[in-house]
C-alpha cells in the first residue's frame, strides 16, 4: 500500500499555489496534491483531501449523485414524542416561551 493518496478534490489541480507546480522549464503543470497517510488521518475522510476547500468541492460535485443513487429516501423518518409543554417567560422588556419536547420511548420501534 502506498503512503499517500492523491487529493480527490475535482478542482485541486486548478488551484494556483507554488506547491502544485511540477514539470521542467517550458512545460510546467499544476498537479493535484498528495495527501500523506499518517496516524492523524488514517480513519477519517481527510485521508482523501488536501484541504477543506477540496473536500467541499468534492461534496458539492458528487452529493446529489451519491444520495439519489446510493441512499434514496422514499419516506419520511419520524420520532414519536409526548405532547410538547410550553413554559411562558417574561421580563420588563419582552416575552418568550420555552418548549419541552420529550421522546416517547414506549412508542419507539
Amino acid at each position: 500500500m502506498t503512503d499517500f493518496n492523491w487529493c480527490h478534490g475535482p478542482k485541486c489541480h486548478e488551484k494556483h499555489t507554488v506547491d502544485r507546480i511540477r514539470g521542467v522549464k517550458g512545460s510546467k503543470v499544476l498537479r493535484t496534491r498528495k495527501v500523506p497517510q499518517n496516524k492523524w488521518n488514517s480513519n477519517t475522510f481527510w485521508r482523501f483531501f488536501c484541504s477543506q476547500t477540496c473536500m467541499h468541492d468534492f461534496v458539492t460535485y458528487h452529493c446529489a449523485e451519491f444520495i439519489e443513487e446510493r441512499y434514496p429516501r422514499t419516506e419520511a423518518l419520524e420520532t414519536p414524542i409526548h405532547d410538547p409543554k410550553k413554559t411562558p417567560h417574561s421580563n420588563m422588556y419582552y416575552n418568550w416561551s420555552d418548549w419541552e419536547i420529550k421522546v416517547d420511548e414506549t412508542r419507539q420501534t
